[in-house]
C-alpha cells in the first residue's frame, strides 16, 4: 500500500534524494550527473528553512514520490486579501508507479493545505506530461503574469 504524507525535517535526506533524483529524470541527465556543491546546498537550505510544504509517496521504507508546494507572500491585493501565494513544484512519480493516481493525491493534500494556509492562488509550471493531470484539476492557462529572468 502506497502512503503519502507531509515531509518534517526528519526526512531531509529522503526528501533530497528524491528532488535530485527527479531532476535528473525531467531534465534527461545521465544517472551518474554530479549536481553543483551550491545546487546542493541550496536545496538542502531551502528543505530545512524555507516556507514550503513537501509531501512523500512512500512504498514502505522506499520514497516513490514527491511533491513540494513553495509559499510567498506579496502585499496584499483586492484579488489575493490574504497576500499569500503558493507554488506548486517538483511533482515526481518514478516510472513504475505512474498512473495510479499517486500524483493526484499528492498535489490534492497540497493543495487542501495551501488553502487552509490561506493562499488565495496556486501557480506551477507543468511539463507536457504533468499538464493533462493539472488541467483536470482545474488549472488553467493565465495571460496575466509577465516574467523577467535573469541572465545568468
Amino acid at each position: 500500500m502506497i502512503n503519502i504524507r507531509i515531509a518534517t525535517t526528519d526526512d531531509i535526506e529522503a526528501m533530497m534524494s528524491s528532488r535530485l533524483e527527479m531532476l535528473k529524470v525531467v531534465n534527461d541527465l545521465p544517472t551518474d550527473y554530479v549536481y553543483s556543491e551550491e545546487m546542493v546546498r541550496e536545496s538542502w537550505d531551502y528543505f530545512l528553512h524555507g516556507d514550503h510544504m513537501t509531501v512523500l509517496a512512500l512504498d514502505g521504507d522506499a520514497v516513490i514520490g514527491c511533491a513540494s508546494m513553495s509559499f510567498i507572500r506579496i502585499m496584499p491585493t483586492f484579488a489575493h486579501p490574504t497576500g499569500k501565494r503558493a507554488h506548486l513544484m517538483n511533482v515526481y512519480t518514478r516510472s513504475e508507479y505512474r498512473r495510479r493516481g499517486i500524483a493526484r493525491q499528492m498535489v490534492e493534500l497540497l493543495i487542501d493545505e495551501a488553502w487552509k494556509a490561506g493562499a488565495t492562488e496556486i501557480s506551477l509550471d507543468a511539463t507536457a506530461s504533468g499538464r493533462p493531470l493539472y488541467e483536470s484539476m482545474g488549472f488553467k492557462d493565465s495571460t496575466e503574469c509577465m516574467v523577467l529572468t535573469r541572465k545568468m
